[in-house]
């Protein structure tokens, strides 16, 4: 089974695929299927095995550090590292990024920061960024930046799934970017969604939909 067929096998077989709904994402663009990769983490033999996938595609590079954001993105991060310090035969480190607190913006345009002085255990070092999910690209591109203030050489960047992968790609991240594996989920703006213009009601138990919601409720209060 290759790579990109077993992480869908994977996923399905937690129930992470969601397809027939009105989904937000982080991002609070409007879909009607959803990945949720909360599943995932509920099973370490399974995160386990996405963190070997990630470690054998990257096997024959020079990493000396994982990167990936807090929550999901530490724990594949740790399961990275783990079996790429199997496969080299020589320790590579693991550490994760934060959403900067300090800020007042939405999910999807807070920074990711380095915290507890990881920040040092980067600098000058050949980082592989990983993430779980990507609809627009944001949150990746923001943790490459983080990554490069704090003087590490980002070799590769790769996602767990690409869920637009004509919108995310080498050229819109502005490194090497890969993916385990791509589900094509359409995503569109509150103004352009065809899920909001028939009236389909937003899923609030998946995803930021209760979030969005209130979030309107307030505006219009």
């Amino acid at each position: 089974m290759n790579i990109e067929k077993e992480i869908t096998a994977i996923l399905k077989n937690v129930g992470a695929l969601l397809t027939d709904s009105h989904f937000v994402g982080t991002s609070g663009r409007h879909m009607p299927g959803y990945i949720n990769k909360d599943l995932l983490f509920l099973h370490p033999q399974k995160a386990s095995d996405v963190g070997r996938m990630f470690a054998e595609k990257f096997k024959n590079k020079n990493i000396e550090i994982v990167v990936g954001p807090a929550v999901g993105g530490t724990i594949l991060s740790q399961w990275t590292a783990y079996h790429l310090s199997k496969l080299k035969k020589k320790e590579v480190l693991s550490t994760y990024t934060e959403k900067d607190k300090g800020t007042s913006a939405s999910a999807s345009e807070s920074e990711q920061i380095f915290r507890r002085g990881y920040e040092k255990y980067v600098k000058n070092k050949k980082v592989l960024v990983i993430e779980d999910l990507t609809t627009t690209g944001l949150s990746v591109k923001k943790l490459i930046d983080t990554v490069k203030k704090a003087g590490g050489k980002v070799v590769a960047v790769c996602v767990m799934i690409n869920r637009d992968p004509k919108l995310v790609n080498s050229k819109s991240i502005g490194a090497p970017f890969f993916s385990l594996g791509v589900v094509e989920i359409p995503s569109y703006e509150e103004k352009d969604c065809p899920l909001c213009k028939a009236k389909v009601p937003i899923n609030t138990s998946v995803g930021h939909g209760k979030k969005f919601l209130e979030a309107k409720q307030k505006v219009n209060a």
